[in-house]
């Protein structure tokens, strides 16, 4: 009589323990599936400052080098991917020739604001902008032989400029970026093939 009666005893536990079993299954799980709504918060992007070199081709012009400066800022007023990228850019370009006692010096100083779009990608991230730069443009000549003597001229010109370019990842918030680059502002337009680093932050 005692082993009968145990033995449903017995069978009652095991019953209970088994129903118990899922209930705490479900209750430890039940953080970790509400854990990505609080990871997904919403983000405009990441701050960047990049510096570039430039082999810039103007109009009726031989190639020279430029450089650049610019920051990427994104702001949550704007489309996910979308940011403000205020330019400043510089170059000049110094020829001489001995032989006619000839020397010319042109600078071109710009700045520059875009509206720009990265793509998301992985490995990669394509980007295109346009916006609008001011040019402030300088011509020297010195040229005693044909009555020059450190004469120059000054102009400022506006214009639209368009950019498309790609960026690789380097190491942690650096990366590398290469880029086509045009700036529309009459005779002195200006197409530049650009190559840089940026840095996240």
């Amino acid at each position: 009589m005692r082993r009968t009666a145990r033995m449903p005893l017995a069978a009652v536990a095991a019953l209970f323990a088994l129903w118990l079993l899922p209930s705490a299954s479900r209750s430890a799980t039940a953080p970790a599936a509400t854990k990505p709504a609080e990871t997904a918060t919403p983000t405009a992007g990441t701050k960047a400052v990049e510096g570039v070199t430039s082999t810039v081709f103007q109009q009726h012009q031989s190639s020279f080098s430029g450089i650049g400066l610019r920051m990427r800022v994104p702001l949550p007023q704007l489309i996910d991917g979308f940011s403000i990228v205020p330019t400043l850019e510089y170059w000049r370009n110094k020829s001489t020739l001995s032989d006619f006692d000839l020397e010319t010096t042109r600078k071109d100083a710009t700045l520059a604001g875009l509206l720009r779009y990265d793509l998301r990608r992985e490995g990669f991230q394509p980007y295109f902008g346009a916006g609008l730069g001011i040019h402030f443009i300088s011509s020297e000549v010195d040229a005693p032989s044909l009555g020059l003597n450190n004469e120059s001229e000054s102009v400022i010109k506006g214009g639209a400029l368009l950019l498309a370019g790609v960026k690789f990842g380097l190491a942690g918030k650096l990366g590398n970026l290469a880029e086509l680059e045009y700036h529309a502002a009459g005779e002195h337009s200006q197409l530049k093939f650009n190559w840089g680093l940026s840095y996240e932050f």
